[in-house]
């Protein structure tokens, strides 16, 4: 058999528990020096296990442990920091089996202990002859109940009856866990599992023909074992298959569900490390994910930076999209998505706040843009999320080159431009202003008047079209109003925005207020921390008469701050004023539209003064100079007129 993969793991602590006098002390002696101790002290010092005694040759540290109640808080400590823990009972005392069900196992979940348990019946040769019942009899009810157990073992230390194989169990427990691949009750394939599986059968089937010919099992096997397979072996492989499951074999090889039966086979007969290798020769850890040896390493980026999908990764999505859209008509199916993702641990989409945050097609499918514009959001918000499920769905290339990082915010105003892909839209407004409203616009969708106030943030994402004429994403991120303090409160709560719009009810003059109100409280806290972002102010609800002095009062604070106009909309109407060109516009161009406050203003007035008087100073320095030098070669000349006199 191959040398199975440890997962990275460079030691094992397990640590031995159980109630006095069950033969802790003498277990530990006897596994570490192969013979009976007369005798051990209550508490043995931390054991080392010889390297070479498993095959795996991962170093095994073995912590006794004390059963008197004054040590419970230091055993409890012990048992946190353990990868195993090995719980002992006497064969010749049955109360200390019972002590497992009713103090033990309970302790351990008390604890939140969640790594594997070994059960241990020590002292096997002084049970009682006339009391013998089958371990499986005896240890099925307590296993049924604490599905944390993974293997039950009896043992004698005196006898030197299967002492090695308590610890062997033990480690395999951790390097080769059966729980996250295998659910014992229903005795069925995880499908965290079956997904993973389902990929690497994919990644071998290299003609994409929904079988693995011979060939195609051999390059497998080699891969994950180092060795070939023999003819006479593939053909036996496919006959064990074949002989349980009709559909795991067809005329071009072994079926995906002949692939999954082989796996799920290989567990119930206990070689779950033939499982946990194939798993790990493709990258995956013992969470079942990808291991971050195969995506990029963490990127480092300032605050004002952000990370979008490169061309390569944007041109591959678009041909995953084709694959995926089987009735060419322009659009994926939610089931089609569930398909997508079915290599993956689960859809990233189905949950907040990429849930509903695309544009989507009256059967709830996704176009090619709103497809495109989930990888853009999710790319924004979490780019190694990102990366991650971009493998997991069949990305061909390098990790590294799925991503760009893009230019800084601050360097794109002092170019006066801005080459991004993705702009993030940070909406700020009062309750009832018609935010929300403006989102569901933004996303196509009809108009509510049963819209409530959103206590949430909210992303959209769509594709809008840039001043040249190129798609770029738009991210509008929708806050509300009693979030704002929450996200100003920290330093670099404005970095990643691109550009604000602050949304107001037209017909409400205290809506207005508020809104005027947090553009100066948005704009100070840019200027403070030196994040200025252009600026949009939206006068929203343009269907209904406004307030008197609406016009005067927006003009003057629109004046007043440097921004624009506010821009009508009606979303009840569905006129929106080309909003989404003008937001992108607006961003496109980043030293416009900032809005300045009267601090900012006199700050810039002040600091402009310093600069100034520096100069002054400065050209007076050199007029002195000047003047200096002008009198001392005029005393030279004097002095020398004078003596030739």
């Amino acid at each position: 058999m191959a040398k199975s993969s440890t997962g990275n793991k460079n030691g094992i602590r397990i640590v031995v528990a159980g109630d006095k006098a069950t033969g802790k002390s003498s277990l530990i002696v006897t596994a570490v020096s192969d013979t009976f101790p007369t005798n051990v002290p209550s508490v043995l010092p931390p054991s080392r296990l010889p390297d070479d005694m498993f095959p795996d040759r991962v170093p095994i540290t073995i912590i006794d442990t004390s059963s008197s109640i004054e040590q419970k808080n230091k055993v409890g400590e012990e048992m946190r920091r353990a990868d195993a823990v090995v719980l002992t009972y006497a064969c010749d005392r049955p109360e200390t089996l019972d002590r497992l069900s009713t103090y033990w196992l309970p302790e351990l979940r008390r604890l939140e202990v969640k790594v594997p348990v070994i059960v241990v019946g020590c002292k096997l040769d002084l049970r009682d002859e006339q009391q013998q019942v089958s371990l499986e009899q005896v240890m099925s009810p307590i296993m049924q109940q604490f599905r944390e157990i993974e293997t039950c073992i009896e043992c004698s230390a005196s006898r030197q009856i299967q002492i090695p194989e308590v610890f062997y169990y033990a480690q395999k427990a951790v390097l080769h866990p059966t729980a996250p691949l295998f659910d014992q009750e229903t005795q069925t394939l995880r499908p965290q599992c079956v997904r993973a599986l389902k990929r690497i059968f994919i990644l071998c089937d290299h003609d994409k023909d929904g079988a693995l010919s011979d060939a195609e099992l051999n390059d497998f096997q080699v891969k994950c074992f180092n060795a070939p397979l023999q003819p006479s072996e593939i053909v036996g492989v496919k006959r064990v298959v074949e002989e349980k499951l009709s559909e795991g074999v067809n005329e071009r090889g072994l079926t995906l569900r002949g692939f999954l039966f082989l796996h799920a086979l290989f567990i119930e007969k206990g070689r779950l490390e033939t499982t946990w290798t194939v798993l790990r020769k493709f990258g995956y850890n013992n969470e079942i994910r990808l291991d971050d040896d195969f995506l990029p390493p963490s990127f480092k980026r300032v605050p004002d930076q952000s990370v979008e999908l490169s061309t390569d990764a944007v041109e591959a999505l678009k041909g995953i999209f084709s694959m995926y859209d089987t009735d060419n008509d322009g659009a994926i199916r939610p089931p089609d998505v569930d398909d997508l993702f079915s290599t993956a641990p689960d859809c990233p989409w189905s949950e907040g706040p990429y849930k509903d945050a695309a544009p989507t097609t009256a059967l709830g499918g996704l176009t090619m843009d709103g497809f495109l514009s989930e990888w853009a959001l999710m790319t924004l918000l979490e780019p190694a999320k990102s990366v991650e499920y971009l493998k997991y769905i069949m990305y061909g290339g390098d990790a590294a080159s799925a991503i760009r990082l893009t230019r800084r915010r601050r360097i794109d105003r002092k170019k006066r431009q801005s080459e991004r892909n993705v702009y993030q839209c940070f909406v700020f407004g009062p309750r009832k202003a018609g935010k929300s409203a403006l989102l569901d616009a933004f996303l196509g969708r009809p108009f509510s008047e049963s819209n409530g106030a959103n206590t949430e943030e909210r992303y959209a994402v769509n594709v809008v079209e840039g001043s040249s004429g190129s798609k770029k994403f738009l991210v509008l991120r929708e806050i509300p109003e009693d979030k704002v303090k929450s996200i100003l409160s920290s330093k670099d709560s404005l970095a990643a925005c691109d550009i604000a719009i602050f949304v107001y009810d037209s017909s409400d003059e205290l809506s207005w207020k508020k809104t005027a109100e947090l553009l100066v409280e948005v704009a100070g806290h840019a200027e403070d921390i030196g994040y200025e972002v252009p600026s949009l102010i939206v006068a929203a609800k343009d269907d209904l008469d406004p307030y008197p002095m609406a016009i005067q009062d927006s003009t003057r604070v629109s004046q007043d701050m440097g921004v624009e106009a506010p821009v009508p909309i009606s979303a009840k109407l569905g006129d929106f004023n080309n909003i989404f060109r003008r937001i992108v516009s607006s961003a496109e161009r980043p030293h416009l539209s900032i809005p300045e406050t009267e601090v900012g203003r006199s700050r810039k007035q002040y600091h402009r003064l310093i600069k100034n008087s520096a100069i002054s100073v400065g050209a007076l320095g050199v007029g002195v100079g000047v003047v200096f030098a002008g009198l001392a070669v005029y005393r030279a000349y004097a002095a020398r007129r004078n003596s030739s006199n």
